[in-house]
């Protein structure tokens, strides 16, 4: 039997919640997918029947090999889709991630094979989160821009998929050229008032507040002869 639309949103939301290294708990995934409570409860004790999850510690939801193989399958063809939606038909970031949630459900495995050659088998999103089955994008290291002390530069590496939940940071974060690859300049972090602000290389100051910058994952500029560095070890490896 296959698994029904509402299923595979559920374990693509449980895929990309984990993604951040917390635990995914039901009230987590209520507010990720825009249901209630209860309606979350329900749900997951359907899901765990046809085996696709199971509850650890603390009511954490885990999903189980089963459930992680279908997970990978269309957080894939979701990641595959925007990355096709934004850099092909040149679609903002929101509406990508709109019109990828509903097409995911309908891709077929072929459709989903020749998409992945067309765009040259990409490593990540648009947003920078790798796409599960193809070449793994080079380990980083990085620390949430909410974390990142004033006077740095750094480089944005992705948004974190739980912050797709929210439309009007996506608009947000795209109108102000916030995105992998762009680079900014910590000028202020404001904990008394909850937010972080930034100079882009335009000259820009975008102020966030602090549960949005933890959203945003970034790596430090290194310096040339730190970069040279970094590459010598990296290529012995």
């Amino acid at each position: 039997m296959h698994a029904t639309p509402t299923v595979e949103d559920y374990l693509g939301a449980i895929y990309a919640l984990g993604e951040s290294g917390k635990p995914v708990i039901g009230a987590r995934l209520a507010k990720h997918i825009g249901v209630s409570a209860p309606t979350v409860t329900g749900t997951l004790q359907r899901i765990m029947r046809e085996g696709y999850v199971r509850f650890g510690r603390g009511k954490e939801v885990r999903l189980t090999k089963k459930g992680l193989a279908l997970a990978e399958t269309m957080a894939r063809r979701h990641r595959l889709l925007e990355r096709w939606m934004t850099d092909v038909l040149e679609l903002d970031w929101a509406s990508a991630h709109d019109e990828a949630h509903l097409l995911e459900h309908a891709l077929s495995p072929q459709v989903e094979e020749r998409l992945a050659k067309l765009l040259g088998m990409p490593s990540t999103c648009p947003h920078g989160n790798p796409i599960p089955g193809m070449p793994e994008p080079p380990r980083r290291e990085r620390v949430p821009l909410a974390d990142a002390p004033v006077n740095n530069e750094v480089i944005v590496d992705r948004i974190a998929e739980e912050a797709e939940a929210d439309r009007q940071l996506l608009d947000h974060l795209w109108q102000n050229g916030i995105r992998p690859g762009a680079r900014l300049r910590v000028v202020e972090t404001a904990p008394y008032v909850g937010t972080i602000s930034a100079r882009l290389e335009d000259g820009r100051i975008v102020t966030l507040g602090l549960q949005a910058a933890a959203k945003i994952w970034v790596r430090k500029v290194l310096s040339r002869q730190a970069g040279k560095r970094a590459a010598s070890r990296s290529a012995r490896r």
